[in-house]
């Protein structure tokens, strides 16, 4: 029986999966470690608001479990010594550079963990992969493990997440699988059951799978393919019945209800974020071509061809929209995060959607209730589009959703915070300047209500 475990890395998938592991599994000691000592200092933080994850439900799961067998640490050898199992949840970012740049999976962070767990560990090791990796990424971890030289056995499992983010605690009380990947030697075996072992303490055994470790790798490329896939297909019609007078959400309703294709992923929007779909479709798209299948590679391509026009053409209907031009003019952006209940703004349609109006001279008036300035900034920094300096006067931001709309010529909806649907919208209105437009990426508003205000509404996929 497992007694300590070790994660390696305190993000968005280490910090609420081991909290979880943690209260579910109180005979297990879990420490949580990463270099970033002010993110382990918010981990530890008295004020649990100040968690540097937010996902409802976290706070109240970290509180239980800290201190008790949840600890959070900057000791990172010690942590890899002490732990019977160790979870790899590092980053592993899109590369920027060499081979691959744009597309491969940049593992440089992996195998740096790998040689620290070889050249730290004095006894047999399970290493798990929470990461979402390439295929045979377990093979390359193996051979670095197994060449210490200091007769330490290891076995390398593949336990890939499926959280979404601002549903993650629920989705870690109640998955609806718990993938495992391991060789199919007794030792392999024995591993798998190790690690079945400790999510059969919430988990339903009939929800646990295991697989072969290639399979529960590639698993997890495929299913954020399939879902990116739904939301791209969705939008690529929203164009469409834009054109046509269609209303993309009575056709997203009327496909949903057939059995076969069901209703989730089919709601039409300004495009997905975050950190899965778009690089591990990428990466998916690297893998194939590696293979020489470019018709595979060509297929999934397309997804985030579709998903980056989706970006630029709400942009550009904007600027159309507001007579040809929006130099000068505020645009108040409501949400910056890729999606509600969450803090992370990775890849967020709001980033490139600001990018745009912001090439224009647009001024961007932003407010979010998770997302604080200093992140709106680093994501349009990072692109490296303009100056900082022009970045800083054409970007600001405000802790006032009616603060952040007054004297504004249009609001733009690019994160479907609930929020948003209970503000006052007569009093936005009166505060605007007119006529008073709205468009909405997220389709979350009440179009006829803010008509008869005197808004000028705007939706994805309805004219």
């Amino acid at each position: 029986m497992i007694k300590s475990i070790c994660c390696i890395g305190a993000g968005y998938v280490g910090g609420p999966t081991m909290a979880v592991i943690a209260q579910k599994c109180p005979h297990i000691k879990v420490t949580v470690v990463d270099l970033n000592e002010a993110r382990i200092a918010a981990w530890n933080a008295a004020d649990l608001s100040k968690l540097p994850v937010y996902e409802p439900g976290l706070d109240a799961v970290v509180a239980e479990a800290r201190g008790r067998n949840l600890f959070f640490s900057t000791e990172v050898d010690r942590a890899i010594e002490e732990a019977e199992m160790i979870f790899i949840s590092v980053n592993t970012p899109t590369k920027t550079y060499g081979v691959g740049k744009g597309m491969a999976a940049d593992l440089k962070y992996i195998e740096l963990c790998a040689r620290q767990i070889a050249r730290v560990a004095k006894s047999d090791k399970i290493v798990v992969e929470k990461s979402t990796l390439p295929v045979r990424t377990a093979s390359a971890i193996n051979e670095i493990l197994d060449h210490t030289g200091n007769g330490v056995q290891f076995q390398i499992l593949s336990n890939p997440e499926f959280l979404a983010e601002g549903t993650a605690m629920e989705d870690l009380f109640a998955p609806d699988r718990v993938l495992i990947g391991g060789d199919t030697t007794p030792e392999g075996q024995k591993a798998i059951q190790a690690l079945v072992d400790i999510y059969a303490n919430w988990v339903p055994k009939e929800n646990i799978l295991t697989t072969n470790v290639w399979s529960s790798e590639l698993s997890k490329l495929t299913a954020n393919a399939f879902l990116a896939q739904r939301v791209s297909s969705i939008n690529a019609m929203s164009e469409l019945c834009e054109k046509t007078g269609a209303d993309v959400n009575e056709v997203a309703r009327a496909i949903g209800l057939d059995s076969r294709i069901g209703s989730k992923f089919l709601k039409a929007s300004v495009g997905f974020g975050g950190s899965c779909f778009q690089k591990d479709i990428l990466n998916l798209v690297y893998i194939a071509k590696s293979y020489g299948l470019h018709e595979v590679a060509d297929y999934w391509e397309q997804v985030i061809i579709m998903n980056d026009h989706q970006k630029r053409r709400f942009a550009k209907n904007i600027i159309s929209t507001l007579y040809n031009t929006v130099s000068g003019k505020k645009i108040a952006f409501l949400g910056w995060a890729f999606k509600k209940d969450t803090n992370d703004t990775r890849e967020s349609a709001a980033i490139y959607v600001a990018d745009d109006l912001m090439g224009e001279q647009a001024h961007i008036a932003v407010f979010d209730p998770k997302v604080e300035k200093v992140q709106m900034l680093s994501d349009i920094n990072y692109l490296n589009t303009r100056s900082e300096h022009d970045n800083e006067k054409l970007l600001s931001t405000f802790s006032d959703p009616y603060e952040a709309c007054h004297n504004a010529h249009a609001i733009a909806v690019l994160t479907e915070w609930d929020e948003f649907k209970t503000y006052d919208w007569q009093k936005i209105y009166d505060g605007m300047l007119k006529p008073a437009f709205v468009f909405d990426g997220r389709n979350i508003l009440n179009k006829h209500e803010l008509e008869k205000i005197g808004f000028v509404y705007q939706g994805i996929g309805m004219m």
